[in-house]
This record gives structure tokens, sequence and C-alpha cells, in this order.
């Protein structure tokens, strides 16, 4: 495994405020990490670290094995692109995308080669004279990709790249970014407060909160074994229990089965007895929230999807005030620390 990039014990305080407390961080190269996490968790701030935007307040940022802690920006070599995209308005999106190479001054012959590669790279070619109003605010931020990307960076630095477009661009651009990653293997670190986002497009996730990381791994391993409670409500866990085993422990609400009141799931399943309180019918499925009584003698809210052509209301009443089981097998129970 090769590192491009590595935090060690950053933090940034500002005041008597603290926006990241001491983490430690590897990036791997040609791998696409998302700083993931709400409003205010650190994950700008740490992008910004790692871009030069701003200084950690102590510890170290290493880029390809060499301290950059107080290097500035421009001598990085990374890529960045803001939420706000920040192109020129009056310059065309030629040359907009090959403004970093004329910064760094890149022959004529060889700035137009990048800025076509990158232009054919995010589909746009075929505007490159054309000016930024001109175009929709999914064409401008491939012009902001294309510019990042034509000075060959050794890391790409996305912040909330996505946010400023409507549902269906989202979807299309996800797909665009990791395309483009995949085939030029870079290295990215996209920012971003979406949890299905991440999952889509990241190989490697680092949820962060209050300045600290909360776990980090592939986005398999965050979504099915959430390390606490903050993880799991995050990654859309909503049942939250105790058993005889673990003090705390969660389940999809995919995976909580319904049964008759009595009945028992087989092989070491948790079977707890509720009542209905709620039913949604959404089309697709029904969203049924119970109320039981845990292991610790604890009442808790449950929340079960059912598939509604599943043929369940032939065996239960599915209407609050119905008495049921709410089971959990083993392999769907994901205990939590404290």
């Amino acid at each position: 495994m090769t590192i491009a990039a590595q935090l060690r014990d950053v933090s940034q305080v500002f005041g008597d405020f603290t926006a990241v407390d001491g983490i430690n961080l590897d990036i791997e190269s040609s791998k696409l990490t998302t700083l993931l996490g709400p409003s205010g968790c650190g994950k700008t701030t740490t992008l910004r670290m790692l871009a030069g935007y701003a200084q950690p307040t102590s510890g170290s940022i290493l880029i390809n094995g060499k301290d950059a802690t107080r290097l500035p920006p421009e001598k990085r070599n990374l890529g960045m692109v803001f939420q706000s995209y920040a192109l020129f308005p009056h310059m065309t999106v030629a040359d907009n995308v090959g403004y970093g190479l004329k910064l760094r001054k890149v022959p004529a012959p060889e700035r137009r080669k990048r800025v076509a590669e990158a232009l054919d790279m995010v589909g746009l070619g075929h505007l490159a004279d054309r000016r930024p109003k001109a175009l929709s605010g999914g064409q401008q931020q491939r012009v902001a990709l294309a510019r990042a990307i034509a000075i060959r960076p050794d890391i790409l630095l996305l912040d909330e790249p996505l946010s400023n477009l409507d549902a269906r661009l989202r979807l299309q651009m996800r797909a665009e970014i990791r395309r483009i990653q995949q085939e030029t293997g870079l290295t990215v670190v996209l920012v971003t407060h979406d949890q299905e986002e991440a999952l889509e497009m990241s190989d490697v996730m680092v949820l962060m909160r209050s300045g600290h990381i909360m776990q980090q791994g592939t986005p398999q391993d965050v979504f099915e074994r959430p390390a606490n409670r903050f993880v799991a409500e995050f990654m859309g866990y909503e049942n939250f229990f105790a058993t005889s085993e673990h003090p705390q422990a969660t389940v999809r609400p995919e995976n909580l089965q319904l049964l008759e009141r009595g009945a028992t799931l087989n092989s070491g399943a948790h079977n707890l007895p509720a009542v209905i309180t709620q039913i949604a019918y959404r089309g697709v499925d029904v969203m049924v929230r119970a109320t039981a009584t845990d292991a610790s003698g604890t009442a808790v809210d449950l929340l079960a999807a059912v598939r509604a052509d599943s043929g369940l209301a032939s065996g239960i009443r599915l209407e609050p005030g119905s008495e049921i089981t709410a089971a959990i097998r083993p392999a769907d129970l994901v205990p939590l620390a404290n």
C-alpha cells in the first residue's frame, strides 16, 4: 500500500474552539477517500490544512513522504475543486482549464494538449470556447474538475463539489468523478455530508465528529459494522437496545423481523415482545413502528421495514395496538461500543 499523504497528530484550534483534535490519517495512493460527517465536524478544515490554505495549530502533514506542513498551496502540487467552482467569468472554458498550467509556466503547446485532454476526459471538448455563464451548473462543475486534473496533481481535493447541483445531476456527477478517478488512478480526497454519496463513491470512508475520527474503513465495513452509536445513526440505523450479551446493539429496519406474539426465530435469535404504535405505507414497503422492552428493562422504540407484498399481514394484524414479537437474527445484530 502506497501512502500519498499523512496527517500526524494534526489539530486546528480557533480561540476556544477546537475544529480538529489530534487526528491521524493516511491517504492511500490511487484511492478515493471520503471525509464524511455533519456540519462542523472538522472535515473541511482537515481538507484545507491538507491543501495548505490553513496551517495546523499542531502536528505535521506529509505529502509523498516529505514534510509539507508549512508549504504554501502552490508548492504542494494538489488540485482543488471548491464548492463554488471559482471559475473566471471573463475567460473561456479552455483558458479556465489552462490557468493553473499557465501559472506553472507550462509551454503553450504542452498547455493546449493538456487542456484538450482534460476537457475530453470530462466530455466538454466541444465547449472549449464558451464562457462559464453560458454553461449549466453541471458543465461548470466539469470545467472546475478539468482545471484541477489538467495540472496532473499528486492529490485531487474536492470540497462538497456536488452540493450546488440538482438531484439528477448529482447522481450523474458521482458516477463521472468515480469514472475519472478509476481511469486515471488519481488519488482523491472528497469532503461530503451525504452518506449515500460517500457509500457510492468511496474506496475509504473517514467518518468525523467534533474534530475526531469516529471510524474509517471501506464503505461496506463502516455500513455493516458501525463502531459506535454515532456512526450507526449517521449510517441510517434506527433501532438501539440492550441484549443479554451486549449493553448496546443495533439492527437495521430491513433486518428487524416481525412475528406473531409468542413466536420466535431459531438459532439464538433475540426476541422482544412489542406493540405496534404506527404504520406508514410507502408503496414497496411498510414502515412499522413499535415499542418494546429490551434485556436491560428499558423501553425502546423500534422501526421495521416490511415489504408490502410479503404476505406478512396474514399472520399479523399490521395496525396500532397489535401485540407482536420483534426478532433479530444473530447475523443481523450489530454490537456497539459505548
